[in-house]
């Protein structure tokens, strides 16, 4: 006999899609969450002042229209998703701009010489968004379902992750669009893994958008808890898990926790060469985050910013390359890489009337302990002047404290591990099935698998796939729509 059939380990995203997939295959199902509500990197707090409500890690979802759990799930039925009319934008100096549309002609007509150029390298992707995002929504090492789109697409990021990557363009706002993009991924450029990422938000952003979820990321994990719930989930939050033999008797434990505690938590139950290759699992740099509450719009020196989701902060491809160079070496930028999101000019339930919420975050070495809130004030107010002026209050964390408050941020690092082209083939192993440990019954559903970062909830959907299958002799995958 067992307790429950079935024990997941961290409430965030990954971890909420798993349990939403076993618990909708019928089986009994217990969530365990140290903290003290459930969302992980997906939680929305008030971290300045009351009435201002800041996402403590995600803000902006590119990913939730492309991620085939999110779309199984009907997540645009449960939450509101707004698209701001602008995507992303990307400021330089004199005022000047890259836009990015949801319309990619939209975007190449402001590129001007290189509008052509853009259009060239975006369309075939825009064109097959969803098989651009079946191909990088999971293990790189199965064979792509669509192998014409894969090949242009592994061009591509070959072009634009190596020297040859200015080639294509005269100008520099087209370059710095695509490279803003790349650096999501904290790691020094041209490289392969980071023009690939960036190649895939951009082509979701002009086919499906970047959306803002309505009353903040804690929107889509509550309408992943309720769901659970629904179907006879249990959540226990408060509840931290450091010993596998805390948790009730299951046939099946998924954690959605990094290779390194899982060895702390479970070490003992694996065989010695599995723990040494999570052990040998690599984390990257990291983040220093600062929110801001603003008694007005940010003022940037070019308009069409002030309707944008998110703006890239950083200026030319060349400076970006060299911030994101000082950080791979060890260094913080003197003019870091700067992620800007301004959820408030879509969503006004998020500011008390007429002010604003700014969400930042730059890139720093990892464990970095330094405070990063004046130079991301004086990287925005190169492109903003005025910007201090209108700051009411201010939350910071270092890149130690983004790890105090979700251990999976390893020393900072909100990717739980580098997504460099070695580890998104070996996440954390090289298998077929990542997922699955040697140990029965032990599965791994968090960012330290394929695909890696970012809120899809795949990771977790894969891993319960994979349960399914090995403890409980199914094939069948649940329904999970909203109907």
């Amino acid at each position: 006999m067992t307790d429950v059939d079935a024990v997941v380990v961290g409430a965030g995203p990954n971890g909420l899609a798993a349990a939403v997939t076993l618990a909708r295959a019928g089986l009994r199902v217990q969530i365990f969450e140290r903290e003290e509500m459930i969302g992980g990197g997906a939680r929305t707090q008030e971290l300045t002042l009351p009435g201002f409500r800041h996402d403590v890690c995600s803000a902006v979802h590119p990913m939730a229209l492309a991620s085939r759990f999110f779309r199984e799930f009907q997540l645009a039925r449960r939450v509101e998703l707004r698209h701001p009319e602008v995507a992303y934008g990307h400021p330089l100096d004199g005022g000047r701009a890259g836009i990015a549309y949801r319309d990619l002609a939209r975007t190449a007509d402001g590129l001007g010489r290189d509008g052509d150029a853009y259009h060239r390298l975006m369309a075939p992707l825009v064109a097959h968004a969803d098989e651009v995002a079946a191909f990088t929504g999971g293990s790189l090492i199965r064979v792509p379902a669509d192998p014409l789109t894969a090949v242009r697409f592994g061009l591509r990021a070959i072009e634009q992750g190596s020297p040859l990557w200015g080639l294509r363009f005269a100008e520099d706002a087209a370059p710095a669009m695509l490279t803003g993009v790349a650096a999501h991924t904290i790691l020094p450029m041209p490289g392969l893994a980071p023009a690939g990422a960036g190649l895939s938000l951009a082509s979701y952003a002009h086919a499906r958008g970047w959306p803002i979820p309505v009353g903040g990321s804690q929107a889509i994990v509550d309408a992943l808890g309720a769901d659970l719930l629904a179907h006879g989930g249990i959540i226990t939050t408060g509840v931290e898990i450091t010993d596998v033999r805390e948790l009730p008797r299951a046939r099946a434990m998924l954690f959605d926790v990094t290779p390194k505690a899982l060895v702390a938590i479970a070490g003992e139950r694996m065989t010695r060469r599995y723990a040494r290759a999570l052990q040998a699992f690599r984390y990257g740099n990291g983040v220093a985050k600062v929110d801001f509450a603003l008694s007005g719009p940010v003022p940037w020196a070019n308009p069409d910013l002030r309707r944008a989701g998110t703006v890239h902060v950083g200026g030319t491809r060349a400076e970006m390359a060299q911030a994101e160079r000082d950080v791979a070496d060890g260094r913080h930028a003197s003019a870091p890489y700067v992620l800007v999101a301004q959820p408030s000019i879509i969503d006004e339930s998020r500011a008390p009337a007429g002010k604003q919420v700014l969400w930042t975050y730059t890139h720093v070495p990892k464990g970095s302990a330094l405070d990063q809130r004046e130079a991301i004030t004086r990287q925005i107010e190169r492109f903003a002047p005025g910007f201090r002026d209108l700051v009411i209050a201010a939350a910071s964390r270092t890149a130690r404290q983004m790890e105090q408050y979700n251990p999976n941020y390893v020393l900072g690092d909100i990717s739980s591990g580098a997504p460099t082209i070695r580890q998104l083939l070996r996440r954390p192993v090289l298998s077929p099935d990542p997922w699955r440990t040697p140990t029965p019954g032990i599965y791994l559903a968090s960012a330290s698998t394929p695909p890696g970062p970012g809120v899809t909830g795949l990771n977790g959907w894969y891993a319960a796939r994979s349960a399914l299958r090995h403890s409980f002799g199914t094939r069948e995958l649940p329904n999970l729509s909203a109907d």
